[in-house]
């Protein structure tokens, strides 16, 4: 069992106030990642729950063992939190085998060497690099380090897995089999992982929950698809997805149970169900944002109900997807379609988004206030 729970906790270095008030839950056998851009505090946070750095006010809890305390002064040695921590650089001993450098801590625990062998051999095997046993990491390459470096830190089966940006030193396709073996990792072992990244596409196909982090402030946890479908503000949704979400500036009005907006794609009004139940909307006319991915326009080369004509401003395609930058009005926005699609500068198209699937924003705010329906 890993149940962490961090409970209003502050960090300062010096004057600068870099975690704010943190709450948060990470139940046993979580994928959770802490995502944000630089300097936003999740590394900071990562290390609070390592024990390698101490906050200065709040508690902290694993499994309901208070490890934090600030009021008491309270701090457990990182030694006894029963967790394993890899870095963004792989610290392997040159010296040292790669069996070597994975039995070495287990050597340090005394264990003995039946069980020394069966850990190391287990490990090697999860992470598919039994063949290396015997060689020194000068003669691997980044990914198969990497491997090693988490190899080490599962061979003592660690109730709690902290990864600090481990992929980060990686090639795109080294990144791309990595994720998918630390998911298949995670699913094998059952461990609670907690796992730092700046990489958007690391955090929504790993995690089972997402830490989403601005400026030392926690702004918003949640699953995945709800991160990406009904982010909490718009810094949040300029953050996620690639390529970016399309914003276009609209008014609105609310009479407490209906939401109408329009924009330069035209009127809409949502019903009380997608509205948010946690923000304030005023009353009467304000200013709002509309926010679409670009996958989620759906473009058709003939007019058809409720279709918007277009024109074609831009068209990149990419092999497996293609990007058309479309002009409607004032407006500028990218739709994605997969495959290779020839569309012609200039060109006027019909364009369909489904309202169920928009957001829209408070612009004095920037908080969300109609969000998607996330299934029918």
């Amino acid at each position: 069992m890993s149940r962490i729970e961090l409970k209003h906790i502050d960090k300062f270095y010096g004057s600068n106030h870099v975690l704010r008030d943190i709450n948060l839950v990470i139940e046993d056998g979580d994928f959770m990642t802490l995502l944000g851009p630089s300097g936003c505090g999740k590394t900071t946070t990562l290390r609070v729950v390592s024990g390698l750095e101490k906050p200065q006010n709040g508690y902290m809890t694993i499994d309901g063992r208070e490890v934090i305390n600030c009021d008491d002064a309270f701090y457990e040695e990182p030694s006894k939190r029963g967790l394993n921590l890899v870095f963004q650089s792989y610290a392997l001993w040159p010296h040292m085998t790669v069996y070597d450098n994975i039995a070495f801590g287990l050597k340090i625990k005394k264990m003995s060497k039946a069980d020394i062998d069966k850990a190391v051999s287990d490990s090697l095997r999860m992470l598919r690099i039994e063949q290396f046993s015997d060689r020194y990491p000068n003669e691997l390459s980044g990914g198969q380090q990497q491997r090693v470096a988490i190899a080490r830190a599962i061979a003592s089966k660690p109730k709690l897995l902290l990864l600090d940006e481990p992929l980060s030193n990686l090639d795109a396709k080294l990144r791309i089999d990595m994720r998918s073996e630390l998911k298949r990792l995670h699913l094998e072992m059952g461990t609670t992982i907690i796992y730092v990244t700046h990489d958007q596409v690391e955090a929504l196909t790993m995690s089972t929950k997402i830490a989403l982090f601005k400026e030392g402030v926690l702004n918003q946890v949640a699953t995945p698809m709800e991160i990406y479908m009904n982010p909490i503000d718009l810094t949040a949704a300029d953050f996620i997805g690639n390529p970016r979400i399309n914003l276009l500036e609209g008014k609105a009005s609310y009479d407490g149970k209906t939401l109408s907006a329009f924009c330069g794609l035209g009127d809409y009004k949502f019903s009380g169900d997608l509205v948010s139940k946690t923000e304030e909307i005023p009353h009467g006319d304000f200013e709002c944002v509309f926010a679409m991915r670009p996958e989620q326009i759906e473009i058709h080369t003939k007019p058809g109900a409720g279709t918007i004509e277009a024109e074609v401003y831009a068209s990149q395609p990419a092999g497996s997807e293609t990007l058309i930058t479309l002009r409607v009005g004032g407006h500028e926005f990218i739709a994605k379609q997969l495959g290779i699609q020839d569309y012609k500068m200039n060109q006027k198209v019909f364009i369909t988004v489904d309202p169920d699937i928009l957001n829209v924003y408070n612009k004095k705010t920037e908080r969300l206030i109609k969000l998607a329906r996330l299934s029918k």
